[in-house]
């Protein structure tokens, strides 16, 4: 079965990189026939139902085992046991496998729970339509007479500097996809890069490095979209420093003194408003001589294609309520 990750490189390769079908199958060591399958199905997932990877003999240990790992990877590395002691002291009390099934679960292991982590970064400048950069900021407003918090997305564009915000009532994976869908939309295209934090909404582990094993449902959403997620380093908040900018401009310029809205329309409409105003205010840091909306007019046309949008968890044209 072809994996959703195989998916989403086949699509970048053919639709923004522009290679043939020949070239690909080439490049990722897949057949043609899988490679026409992918592009002419548009589809960013292939469904296989697939029972749980069974454990025999290792099944009613594997709590323990748990629990030991845990236990063992908290203490100070030159006194943790390893991994033949480990084993051994399941044999003792009556496990009955082997060796290897151990080491692979314990490998296994892990890696789920990001053990390793390789020091890497993210460059810091970027060409026109090259990267976004994606967060959420927790505000408070005046909605309806209540005091309200909201959930703030936040995207910039790392090129042209150009902001977009977005309020939804809670930070959902649906809200997620709703946000990309608007900034998209506002934008007028997509990058090929989007820079996240590893929010729990798109990272189920942390690998080595910057390698993150992204859920289903977003790796779904940005090969739809078409885009690479990059996963910031941990503790390294500088690698998306123009996004945690534009939360701090968004709080002092939307937010202060306290927004009153009747609802989430009028709030995201002020939004709107108010980042368009600011970028026609604010200079580019990079080029003075131009303002921030100005370069946005010139990285535009290089933005990747607008897609039809990608709601909650299936491809489809109707729009999610954001007053829910």
């Amino acid at each position: 079965m072809i994996c959703v990750e195989t998916i989403r490189k086949v699509r970048r390769l053919h639709l923004i990189e522009k290679k043939s079908i020949k070239e690909i199958c080439r490049s990722l060591n897949l057949s043609r026939a899988t490679v026409r399958k992918i592009i002419r199905s548009g589809v960013t997932e292939f469904k296989y139902e697939r029972k749980s990877q069974p454990y025999p003999v290792l099944g009613p240990w594997r709590a323990r085992l748990d629990e030991t790992l845990e236990e063992n990877e908290a203490l100070p590395k030159k006194h943790r046991k390893r991994m033949t002691k480990i084993w051994k002291e399941l044999s003792d009390d009556g496990f009955g496998g082997g060796y290897d099934s151990v080491r692979r679960y314990t490998k296994n292991w892990r890696i789920a729970h990001g053990r390793q982590q390789a020091q890497a970064f993210i460059p810091l400048i970027f060409d026109p339509g090259e990267a976004y950069q994606f967060d959420w900021s927790v505000e408070t407003v005046l909605m309806d007479g209540a005091l309200t918090t909201v959930k703030v997305a936040h995207f910039k564009l790392c090129h042209s500097r150009m902001p977009f915000s977005i309020a939804y009532p809670r930070e959902t994976q649906e809200m997620v996809f709703d946000a990309h869908d608007e900034a998209f939309k506002f934008f007028g295209g997509g990058c090929i890069n989007g820079i996240y934090d590893n929010m729990t909404t798109a990272v189920d582990a942390i690998l080595s490095g910057k390698e993150r094993k992204f859920n289903k449902a977003f790796s779904r959403m940005c090969s739809h979209h078409l885009v690479n997620p990059i996963a910031c380093t941990r503790a390294a908040g500088w690698e998306k420093g123009q996004v945690e900018n534009l939360v701090k401009e968004s709080r002092a310029y939307s937010f202060t003194p306290r927004l009153e809205v009747a609802d989430f329309d009028e709030l995201n409409a002020r939004l709107q408003k108010d980042a368009i105003k600011r970028a026609k205010e604010l200079r580019h840091p990079e080029n003075l001589e131009v303002t921030v909306w100005e370069e946005f007019q010139q990285e535009k046309p290089l933005l990747t294609h607008l897609q039809k949008p990608f709601v909650g968890f299936r491809e489809k044209t109707v729009a999610v309520s954001r007053t829910s």
